[in-house]
């Protein structure tokens, strides 16, 4: 299974920057078919907690670029962005897109960043998700969610997930936070991680970027550093699936 993490710098509240310039990154890629590519954080808009200006409703603008991006370069999305529910309320939520432009799954954050007042412009999810890409099980998180270990594991017995995908506007100067912890997910919970991490600046943080792809050793297989583009792995699913028989610790969750 082939996966890709893209990072670059979020022009703030500009959506039609934005989704040019993930366009022009994947072009520039060549993303193999089938792929599996993830985006950060909301990244048609950076971390805004101006949701009443940024949120959409389902079949929005983001999803409609996300949709017909996917579908040009063949490839499974997994992005982020503030959506508007039924219920009116916002959420910070990550959208997955097949290459036949299909919404094929959909999380909201559940750890929202109360530091940076998050909690006060969106809603919190209330539970981990998971799809299947290819031959393998994918759960997504984003960025604060990293911290709570917990959750991972709860979307572990739930679903056992061969992947976790956590799409990020995590600071720079928290950023070996950043790499650390995607590397515990990673021992864990037995599991390949991909982190999708920003990089530049907003009116209130900045970003290193250091998007990375972890092995389930904590090995790190490929790292953006701070520099805009994509990184890319090939995950031996079947290696993992050998690892997990022969040292079955997940067996033993509670």
């Amino acid at each position: 299974m082939h996966v890709v993490a893209l990072q670059f710098n979020i022009a703030w509240e500009n959506k039609p920057a934005n989704f040019a310039r993930v366009r022009q990154l994947l072009a520039d890629a060549a993303p193999a078919k089938d792929s599996l590519v993830a985006l950060p954080e909301m990244f048609a808009t950076g971390f805004s907690m101006n949701a009443e200006a940024i949120a959409e409703p389902y079949g929005g603008p983001t999803e409609q670029f996300l949709a017909s991006t996917a579908r040009e370069f063949g490839v499974c999305l997994v992005a982020g962005a503030a959506m508007r529910g039924h219920d009116g309320k916002a959420r910070n939520k990550a959208l997955v897109l097949s290459p036949s432009g299909e919404l094929l799954a959909f999380y909201a954050k559940m750890r929202l960043f109360t530091p940076g007042g998050e909690g006060e412009h969106y809603a919190a999810g209330e539970r981990s998700v998971a799809f299947r890409w290819g031959d393998c099980t994918v759960s997504p998180f984003i960025c604060y969610d990293l911290r709570f270990p917990e959750i991972f594991r709860a979307a572990v017995v739930a679903h056992r997930p061969e992947l976790l995908v956590v799409i990020a506007n995590f600071p720079e100067k928290r950023v070996q936070h950043w790499i650390r912890l995607l590397q515990a997910r990673a021992i864990e919970n037995q599991a390949y991680v991909v982190g999708a991490n920003r990089l530049g600046s907003d009116p209130y943080y900045a970003y290193a970027g250091r998007s990375v792809i972890v092995d389930p050793q904590g090995e790190i297989l490929a790292d953006g550093g701070d520099r805009e583009g994509c990184i890319r792995a090939e995950l031996d699913l079947a290696g993992l699936r050998k690892y997990r028989a022969g040292l079955p610790f997940l067996d033993d969750l509670r």
